[in-house]
């Protein structure tokens, strides 16, 4: 695991690149690949928030998608049950019901560690799950469809509608870049200096005079506020919320997502969901059976490169780290049979450039 107090100086550099390049790409890209862009945009919030807890706390939380969930149908009912568009009032609704959805699941989870808190938070998270899908007024098990989209108007002028999908875009892209200055600057704090020690040596840091299940829950909160941002954004880019996206499938995904890019950088959780977005789009074109192949894909990640995407680039910060990472994927085939793949023989042909 990958530390931010290790972290290569080469990773906020990395991350202003990807943002760059994301910010331009509604110039040049069509508007599916835009919307897709979105959706990767959301998935990294929503990842960065569970890295959070996974990454720096060693909370692993298999109920994280009740957070943003719940939010994403707080949304919903307000739009088409009260006819409330106002995007602060909204922001704040969502806000609301995911921190205080945090701070009744983490009160009873931080009490436990382990295999019992992934089974506990589990279970909570499935409590909420059957909660929105079982009771009529959310819509049951077939969800909700917006009505409208959230609105920022003042004086009668729309300045932000959500439902244009350029400006949708650009608000999550600044929601994105604010949530990972926002957890950079918490996790470099004190706070984030017990967080750590919390995940390194749980009993030393309670013997030193901290109150663990405090900084734990405080982890759960925080994480959980960040999830329903994530949530509020994702109904706003859909315009549909379901069961779906409460269950213990969706906050699979998440953690996946964390362990494919890297857990404790923050920068792992978005490069973990433009990797699983744009390979669920490309295997999906080439076969029915695409799940396969982006299983394959997250297993050969975990065996060769444990600490994730970025992680051989977080170790050495360089061109080296990344020919490292390279290297190991495409060794990786030969590995899984139980070869070591041959080393390169400078007495055989080679191929000169000519012949390329």
């Amino acid at each position: 695991m990958i530390g931010m107090s290790h972290r290569s100086p080469l990773l906020p550099l990395l991350f202003a690149l990807v943002c760059i390049g994301i910010a331009l790409y509604p110039l040049v890209g069509d508007a599916f690949y835009v919307r897709l862009a979105a959706k990767i945009v959301v998935l990294g919030i929503l990842a960065m928030s569970l890295d959070l807890l996974v990454g720096f706390a060693g909370l692993v939380s298999m109920g994280h998608a009740a957070f943003s969930g719940a939010a994403a149908y707080v949304v919903a009912a307000l739009i088409n049950k009260a006819g409330v568009t106002d995007l602060p009032t909204l922001l704040a609704a969502s806000l609301a019901t995911a921190g205080v959805t945090a701070l009744a699941i983490g009160w009873i989870s931080v009490r436990t560690s382990g295999i019992y808190l992934i089974m506990i938070t589990l279970a909570l998270g499935q409590m909420v799950f059957f909660f929105f899908h079982d009771v009529s007024f959310w819509g049951g098990a077939d969800g909700v469809n917006l009505d409208a989209k959230p609105v920022l108007a003042i004086a009668g002028i729309e300045l932000i509608d959500l439902s244009d999908r350029t400006v949708f875009y650009y608000v999550a892209l600044a929601c994105l870049v604010g949530t990972f200055v926002l957890l950079s600057v918490v996790l470099q704090s004190p706070f984030g200096q017990v967080l750590r020690g919390v995940r390194i040596n749980e009993g030393r840091t309670r013997a030193l005079g901290h109150d663990v299940q405090r900084y734990k829950l405080a982890a759960f909160v925080l994480a959980g506020l960040i999830a329903g941002l994530a949530g509020f954004l994702e109904v706003a880019r859909s315009g549909f919320v379901s069961p779906a996206h409460l269950g213990w499938h969706e906050s699979a995904t998440v953690l996946i997502v964390v362990i494919l890019g890297g857990m404790g950088t923050l920068v792992g959780p978005v490069i973990g969901a433009f990797a699983l977005v744009f390979l669920e789009d490309w295997a999906a074109e080439l076969t029915d059976h695409w799940k396969l192949i982006v299983g394959l894909f997250v297993i050969a990640v975990v065996l060769f490169l444990p600490n994730g995407l970025v992680g051989p680039l977080a170790r050495s910060g360089g061109r080296e780290g990344l020919g490292k990472a390279l290297a190991r994927l495409w060794n990786a085939p030969a590995r899984l049979f139980g070869r070591t793949p041959a080393k390169r023989r400078d007495d055989l042909p080679q191929e000169s450039a000519g012949d390329a």
